[in-house]
This record gives structure tokens, sequence and C-alpha cells, in this order.
């Protein structure tokens, strides 16, 4: 195991109480830093008071965008004990996305061990209320000091963490979300299969948009027909037509998530009929208008959305009555009860806090 040299901070804050946090706007008192220079590798690892940076204003991610992120959570559970969900896939992920972006991997055990260590430190920043989290980000930014457009030679790879709310305050509500035939977010051969900073910057115009018509997020189609479902802007899609279950399939354009990859197999235990296939928006208004659609979104943030109106082309389309579909319901409370230590873990998907990468 990689020794992680800690400084603590010397004036470490009270965590705000549990009923006033929201999402993305508080974070801990200390944060991991790793550092990467061509010739030496990925090196010092070390966890800091959490600090701003110093960044030359020609530091080439400022310029062209080598920057990636993932996102995952640490839960209290009734029990007082801390679990974090599925920080291995989390790991893989980064690299992935890392690989697109001509960024060096990181050994993935030292992403997870980075990510122990950091919620261990802070463990304290853990909330209790039911729904709450710890949100954890871990990051890749390109730190090389130039104006041409390669690959940087340096890095930082850094984890903040921050106590989150629940994300239905006053319980599961249905979403409303715009597919859009106007705006494109990735194409395949792109980033879109990557967590990269640029998929995020793509996505604000059409989002945007979608707000100011009524809806919560945007339903993007692909890239080049404009006709298949790709993915929601924080969230993958899934909608139930009958007996079959469907989602798109990782085809390069669209986010391989691990809610999503959890719900599959979910799904598949349960015996269901599960598809990832092309399924194009034509095929689920169709449904939608029949009243044999129930949708739902999957993401880390909100662990398992409802979708209760869809729009497109200026229609709006009623999906389950506006309510929270059977099955979309019991997704989420087995997903919340294996992240919470509440309900079973078939698949050992959460990891203690103090057992350590391996243990």
């Amino acid at each position: 195991m990689t020794e992680i040299q800690i400084t603590r901070t010397t004036k470490p804050q009270t965590p705000p109480p549990d009923e006033t946090l929201s999402f993305g706007n508080v974070f801990s008192d200390h944060m991991f830093m790793l550092n990467y220079d061509e010739g030496k590798g990925w090196h010092s690892p070390r966890i800091v008071p959490y600090q701003n940076f110093s960044l030359d204003p020609a530091t080439c991610v400022l310029h062209y965008g080598q920057a990636i992120f993932d996102g995952l959570k640490a839960y209290r559970g009734s029990d007082g004990r801390i679990r974090i969900f599925r920080a291995n896939e989390n790991a893989k992920r980064l690299n992935r996305s890392a690989r697109q972006l001509c960024i060096p991997e990181i050994d993935t055990a030292l992403i997870e061990e980075s990510i122990r260590a950091l919620v261990e430190v802070d463990q304290h920043w853990v909330p209790k209320a039911p729904g709450t989290s710890l949100y954890i980000r871990p990051t890749i930014i390109a730190t090389e000091r130039f104006l041409g457009v390669h690959p940087s030679k340096s890095y930082i790879y850094y984890v903040i963490v921050g106590p989150v709310g629940a994300y239905y305050k006053e319980g599961m509500n249905p979403v409303k979300i715009m597919a859009s035939d106007k705006y494109v977010r990735a194409v395949k051969g792109g980033l879109g299969a990557a967590k990269a900073a640029a998929n995020y910057a793509a996505s604000l115009y059409g989002a945007e948009e979608a707000k100011k018509a009524g809806y919560t997020q945007v339903l993007w189609l692909d890239g080049v027909e404009h006709k298949y479902l790709d993915e929601v802007g924080t969230m993958n899609i899934m909608v139930r037509i009958g007996d079959e279950i469907v989602t798109p399939p990782l085809n390069g354009a669209i986010l391989a998530g691990i809610t999503r990859d959890s719900v599959l197999t979910l799904l598949r235990d349960w015996g269901l009929k599960v598809s990832e296939r092309p399924i194009s928006i034509d095929e689920v208004i169709a449904a939608a208008k029949s009243g044999n659609l129930e949708m739902w979104g999957t993401g880390t943030a909100a662990v398992i959305s409802p979708v209760g109106e869809l729009g497109y082309k200026g229609e709006r389309y009623v999906i389950n009555g506006g309510k929270t579909g059977e099955l979309t319901r019991k997704l989420y409370d087995t997903l919340i009860g294996i992240q919470y230590g509440t309900g079973p873990d078939p698949h050992g998907w959460t990891r203690l806090l103090g057992n350590r990468v391996g243990g």
C-alpha cells in the first residue's frame, strides 16, 4: 500500500447542520493531492488542508481543456458506519477518461486508497440524516505552462469531498425532461464516453434552453440522426415498455454510469427482460401515448430519478400519470438499502470505512 503523507489543518471547520445541506457548496477540511511529471511519473501522494491552487495564466488546462473528473459518495448508515459505494468502478472509469484525453493513468489501487484515506481523515464530515451523504470528487487537470496543442507533461490529481443533502427533500418527485433535436452534446468518436469537463460545457446551452421551457434537464439524442436516445444531462436514461426494459448501449457517445451498471445488474438478478439497444424517440413517444411507458434516470446524485413528463418538438407527454412507477420505486429503495447498509449487498458493492482496499 502506498504511504500517504498527512498534514492536518490547524483551522478545522465545523460541518454545517444536516438540514441545511444542498449540493456542491460546502467542502471538508482536507484534500488529497498527487503530482505527475514526465520522466518521474505519479508521485508525492499526500493529504493536505483544503487550499487554492496557484496556476500560471498559460497553464494548458485553462486553454485546451485537458481536465477530467469522477463522482461517487460515502454514506453513514443507521448503524453509524460509513460505506463507500463502488469506488473500484469509479477508479476504472477515471482511467478510461484519462486515456481518451491523453492523460497518464493512475494505479486503480492508489485511486481507491486516496478516496478511502481522505474520507477517513474527514469522516466527521459524513452527515447522519437520512438521504444525506458525502460527495467525493476525484479530478485530474493538466498543469504544464505552454500555449500549443499537445498533451501536457505535468498534471495534478486531487480529491475533494463535501457533505450533500438529500436529493429528494420532500420525497421522490418525477422530473420533466425535454428531448432536444437541435443541440448536440457528443457524437461517436468524440469525448462522450469520457467524464471530461468539455462534455459539461457542451451541454450548458441546451440545458438552459430546456429550463426556460420549464424542464429540469435535456434528454440528448444521437448527434448524427437526432433520432435515438443517448443520455440525460446528469444521468443515464432507461425506459420500460411492456415487459422490456431498454437503455441505450454504450456506443462511445454516452457515459458508462456506475449507477446504470448497478441497476442493470439488479434488473437481471430479478429475472426481468433487459435490452441495451438503440431506442428511438418515436418509439418512446408512442409508448407514452399508449400509456405503456415507465421512464427513469440513473446517476450518483439522485440514484434513481423518475421521469413524469417528456417534451419533444413543442409537445408534452405525461408518463405513467406523472407519478413514480412501481419498478422505479423498487430500484431506488433497493439501491438506497445497499448504500446505507439497511438492505443486503449481494454483489459486495460497498466498502466499510476502515477496510483497506483489497481487504
